[in-house]
C-alpha cells in the first residue's frame, strides 16, 4: 500500500529560478494631485475676490489673476527642481542658509521698500520679493543639516540649547527689522517643532514650555495694559480681538466684515463669485481675508473642503517623513509639515477672530507672488524626499 502512495515535495528552484525583487522609486500622486487642487482652487479664488477691486484700481479685472498665474508658473517650475535636486545636497551647506537668513533679513535696510504700510519687501532691479518667505525655508534646511550633523547627541541639553539660540536672533531680527510679527512667530514655531521632533528627552520641554508659556501671557498681558497710553497698532488689534464691535470703525474693521462674510455665506454659500463683502467692504479680500470670501460664496461646506485638502496634503508629508530614508530627509518634510500647518491654522484663526488680526496668508491658495514660489519650492524638496523612498517588489 505505501509503495502507491505519492509523495509530493516542493519543487527546488535553482538559484536563476529564484525570484527577482525589483525596488520601486516612490512616488506619491496622491501629494501631487492635492497640491494641484490647492493651487488650482486659489486660482480661481483669486479672481473672484479681486476682480471688482482689481477693475477699479486698474481697469483690469484679471490684474491680480494674471499676476497669480505667472507666480503658480514659476511656483511649478521651482517645484520641477526642487524634485530633481538630491536634497543631501544641502547637507553639504551646513551653516550657510542660516547666514543667507541673516543677510536677507540685513538686505531690508539698504534694499527695502514700504508696501501696505510696512518696509517688508525687497527690490533688487526688475524682482522684488517679501524678505520672511526665503528665511522660511532656510531655516528649515538649517535646521535639518543641524540635526542630522549632531543626531548622536540631540538629546543633550546643550544641543537643544544651541539650536534655541541660533533660532531666537533671527525671530528678534524678522520681528524688529521687519516689523513682522506673523512671520517671527511662523519662523519660530516651524524651529520648535523640528526641535521637538528631533529629540527625545522631553523633560526640557517641560521646562521651557512653562516658562514659555508664562512669558507669552506677561507679554500679552502688558500690551493689553499699555495700550490705552502707548496706541500702538498691535495693542489695538488685542482690544479689538477682545471686543470686536466696539474698534469697527478701526482696528476691528476687516475682522468683523470677514465674520459678516462667513455668516452670511450658510451652509452652501451664495455661490461663486456673488461676494457682497469684497465689492470694497472687505479689505485684502484676495490675500489674507480669502478664506472669508470661500465661505461666503462656497458656504460652510466650501471652507470644510478646503481644510480637508491641507489635512490630506499634510497626512501625506507624514507618511513620506516616516518612511524617509535619513533623518535629514524626514527632519527636512517636519520643517514643511511645521510650515504649513501652522500658517494655515493662524490664518483660519485670524480669520474667525479666534485670534487677533495679524497679516498671515492662505498657503496656496491667497495672492501673493513670493509665498507661492516658495511654498511650491518646499514642495519639490518634499517631493524630492519621497523619491528617496525604495519599495520592494517581488
Amino acid at each position: 500500500m505505501q509503495n502507491n502512495i505519492r509523495q509530493f515535495r516542493p519543487k527546488q528552484t535553482t538559484s536563476q529560478e529564484q525570484p527577482s525583487k525589483k525596488e520601486i522609486f516612490y512616488f506619491d500622486y496622491t501629494f501631487l494631485l492635492v497640491l494641484i487642487l490647492l493651487v488650482g482652487f486659489g486660482v480661481i479664488m483669486v479672481y473672484s475676490a479681486s476682480y471688482y477691486e482689481a477693475m477699479q484700481k486698474f481697469g483690469d479685472a484679471s490684474y491680480y489673476l494674471n499676476k497669480h498665474l505667472f507666480a503658480c508658473a514659476v511656483g511649478f517650475v521651482g517645484v520641477f527642481f526642487a524634485y530633481k535636486i538630491p536634497y543631501q545636497i544641502y547637507r553639504k551647506l551646513g551653516f550657510l542658509p542660516l547666514l543667507a537668513c541673516i543677510a536677507v533679513i540685513l538686505m531690508i535696510i539698504p534694499f527695502g521698500f514700504e508696501a501696505n504700510g510696512a518696509r517688508r519687501w525687497i527690490r533688487l532691479g526688475p524682482i522684488s520679493f517679501q524678505a520672511a518667505e526665503p528665511v522660511k525655508l532656510g531655516m528649515i534646511i538649517f535646521l535639518a543639516n543641524f540635526v542630522f550633523r549632531y543626531r548622536k547627541r540631540i538629546n543633550q541639553f546643550k544641543i537643544i540649547a544651541i539650536m534655541i539660540g541660533l533660532t531666537l536672533p533671527i525671530f528678534l531680527m524678522v520681528y524688529k527689522i521687519t516689523d513682522n510679527l506673523s512671520s517671527a512667530i511662523i519662523i519660530f514655531a516651524i524651529c520648535v517643532a523640528m526641535i521637538f521632533v528631533a529629540t527625545k528627552n522631553y523633560k526640557w520641554w517641560i521646562t521651557l514650555g512653562t516658562v514659555g508659556v508664562a512669558g507669552v501671557a506677561g507679554i500679552v498681558w502688558y500690551i493689553v495694559q499699555s495700550a490705552a497710553s502707548d496706541g500702538g497698532f498691535r495693542s489695538e488689534r488685542i482690544l479689538a480681538w477682545l471686543d470686536l464691535e466696539k474698534y469697527a470703525s478701526g482696528k476691528g474693521y476687516q475682522t468683523l466684515q470677514a465674520m459678516y462674510a462667513i455668516g452670511s455665506g450658510g451652509i452652501w454659500g451664495k455661490g461663486l463669485c456673488q461676494s457682497i463683502q469684497k465689492l470694497n467692504f472687505l479689505p485684502e479680500a484676495q490675500n489674507d481675508m480669502i478664506f472669508s470670501i470661500i465661505c461666503e460664496e462656497l458656504g460652510l461646506f466650501g471652507g470644510i473642503a478646503v481644510i480637508l485638502l491641507f489635512m490630506i496634503l499634510i497626512w501625506r508629508m507624514v507618511i513620506i517623513a516616516t518612511h524617509a530614508v535619513d533623518m535629514h530627509g524626514a527632519m527636512i518634510v517636519v520643517g514643511v509639515i511645521a510650515h504649513i500647518a501652522v500658517q494655515v491654522i493662524l490664518n483660519i484663526a485670524v480669520v474667525t477672530n479666534t485670534i487677533p488680526n495679524t497679516g498671515i496668508s492662505l498657503p496656496f491658495i491667497s495672492y501673493g507672488g513670493t509665498s507661492i514660489c516658495f511654498l511650491m519650492f518646499e514642495m519639490g524638496v518634499v517631493m524630492n524626499v519621497a523619491r528617496g523612498i525604495k519599495i520592494t517588489n517581488y
